[in-house]
């Protein structure tokens, strides 16, 4: 018992601390003075121990009480582990899951996971301008070997590209297969799934080629890159008013002028430069203050002991975290008001059912 206590009180004190610099960010203090927003949430390496709430849109905002995906499925296996984003929103998880799970039904093995969203969401240091709710995710257009693949490999396995060299927006036939089109349209079909990103040319192939039931390819969009993978974002959980949802998807499949426009000259184009024009500024990163209020408690609230107490366990999508106070919108003195209530001990998920 007094082993415990004293690690509730370094805890508590460790909280504090955060608590004081991130006070200090928001109002300007010396010690973060300028620190970009990407940098605060980069460095997170643990979730929030709080209940799964994102605040935000999904290129602007941020998650509390984020879980894992494990590492290793029977059906799936995450990839990149130093970036440390096998984070999300535990229905996000759970789709992923449900999806690995379903894919050896229509003859995908299982699914490479790429980036998720971070510990505690956010602006990343490097790489995407979303993903940052924990509603996103990127599935690689690569199937899962039949071995588990060492950490080195899963850092230096290279992108396979669906796309000819050479070859304006055009697919590469040896490489895509219906197995590729069948992976797509299934994480389309489930109807938490508002929007499924592709590259723009497997957009126009799926349009020319699908044959089944073509109810949910207008929720596949075309977008820059992607060509290597697919990114999943499910929509706002029921109850969460913090939450920014996004524009509904128009009627349609999709197949039309929208998609046209991809393969003309103009998206493509590189904007004429004037040259009496003086250089722009560098975009001003982003910053904790323009982020929603609740980041900011987010970002100093305490964490899970470890990262096993916020790995996603069981087959239904619950928190694996002790629930933080309902008034987590408050500023941020007030939540850290409320961390000696927060208990020091947070509960281990309970096992993965067996055959699951």
């Amino acid at each position: 018992m007094t082993m415990m206590m004293g690690r509730g009180f370094r805890a508590l004190a460790k909280g504090l601390a955060l608590t004081a610099g991130l006070v200090a960010a928001t109002t300007g203090g010396a010690s973060a003075e300028g620190a970009a927003a990407k940098q605060l949430f980069g460095g997170m390496k643990l979730p929030s121990r709080a209940a799964p709430t994102p605040y935000g849109f999904y290129s602007k905002g941020c998650i509390a009480g984020a879980v894992a995906i494990p590492v290793d499925g029977p059906t799936w296996q995450a990839m990149r582990l130093s970036r440390n984003r096998r984070w999300g929103h535990p229905q996000m998880i759970s789709l992923l899951e449900r999806l690995s799970r379903d894919a050896p039904g229509i003859g995908w093995p299982g699914l490479l996971i790429g980036d998720v969203s971070q510990p505690r969401g956010g602006p990343m240091l490097t790489g995407h301008a979303s993903h940052q709710i924990g509603l996103d995710a990127d599935i690689w257009l690569t199937p899962m070997p039949d071995r588990r693949l060492s950490a080195k490999e899963r850092e230096d396995m290279p992108f396979t590209s669906m796309l000819k060299e050479n070859k304006f927006l055009t697919v590469d036939t040896k490489r895509w297969t219906p197995a590729h089109a069948k992976l797509i349209m299934l994480a389309a079909s489930y109807p938490e799934v508002e929007r499924v990103f592709v590259n723009p040319a497997i957009k126009k192939k799926l349009c020319d080629t699908w044959t089944g039931d073509r109810s949910a390819l207008g929720k596949v969009r075309p977008i820059y890159g992607h060509d290597a993978h697919f990114h999943v974002r499910i929509g706002c959980p029921d109850g969460a008013a913090g939450c920014k949802s996004q524009a509904a998807v128009g009627a349609g499949d999709g197949c039309d002028k929208s998609l046209a426009w991809w393969f003309t000259d103009e998206p493509w184009a590189k904007p004429k430069k004037d040259p009496n024009a003086k250089p722009p500024k560098p975009p001003r990163p982003m910053q904790l203050s323009d982020m929603p209020k609740a980041c900011a408690a987010v970002l100093q609230a305490p964490s899970p002991d470890s990262e096993m107490a916020a790995t996603f366990g069981g087959a239904t999508a619950v928190s694996a975290l002790a629930a933080m106070p309902a008034n987590v919108n408050d500023a941020v003195p007030a939540i850290a008001a409320q961390m000696p209530e927060l208990p020091d001990v947070v509960p281990i998920p309970l096992p993965r059912p067996a055959g699951y």
